[in-house]
């Protein structure tokens, strides 16, 4: 008997011990953030509180040729990367990530990805349906539309309907 409540005694210890520990919460710098994303072509990376947003330039060419699946997609294929999963296990206290992406001046459109949102199996499909859709999106649209589909139902987003309303 004694023994028992030994074992429910250390028990009851290491899970006090546990729920004591700091949760980390710490953040990127503006720099570090720029460095995860750093094989893209970023105009800017900079920390919002506790939400990384990165910016992003399209080409005009781009959005005249692929129109309102390009300017819908564009913050998606940035989201849905390695650097954004990264982001997130590298630093504990980061809430979300937005991407923003422009052409010149413009506000194109707008997505935010917070750190709930996918676990790691949504996770896998995000990163597979965004690959898909940088391979082969511009022989096989449907691609970038599951994209779009799949940003709009996991994030919070803005579309400028300069560039996105349908014709």
């Amino acid at each position: 008997m004694k023994l028992r409540w030994n074992v429910v005694g250390a028990l009851a210890l290491a899970w006090t011990v546990s729920a004591c520990e700091e949760p980390d919460l710490t953040l990127p710098t503006d720099a570090q953030v720029a460095e995860y994303f750093s094989a893209t072509q970023i105009i800017s990376a900079e920390m919002v509180g506790n939400v990384a947003e990165i910016t992003v330039a399209q080409s005009s060419d781009q959005l005249r040729r692929g129109g309102r699946l390009w300017a819908q997609m564009g913050p998606y294929i940035y989201l849905f990367s390695q650097p954004t999963q990264t982001l997130f296990r590298d630093f504990g206290g980061l809430a979300a990530v937005r991407v923003v992406t422009r052409v010149g001046r413009a506000e194109v459109a707008r997505a935010l990805l917070a750190r709930p949102t996918l676990n790691d199996l949504t996770w896998r499909r995000a990163l597979n349906v965004a690959g898909k859709a940088r391979l082969e999106g511009t022989q096989r649209l449907t691609l970038l539309e599951d994209l779009i589909e799949f940003g709009e139902d996991h994030t919070d987003f803005t579309y400028n309907a300069q560039y996105t309303r349908r014709r």
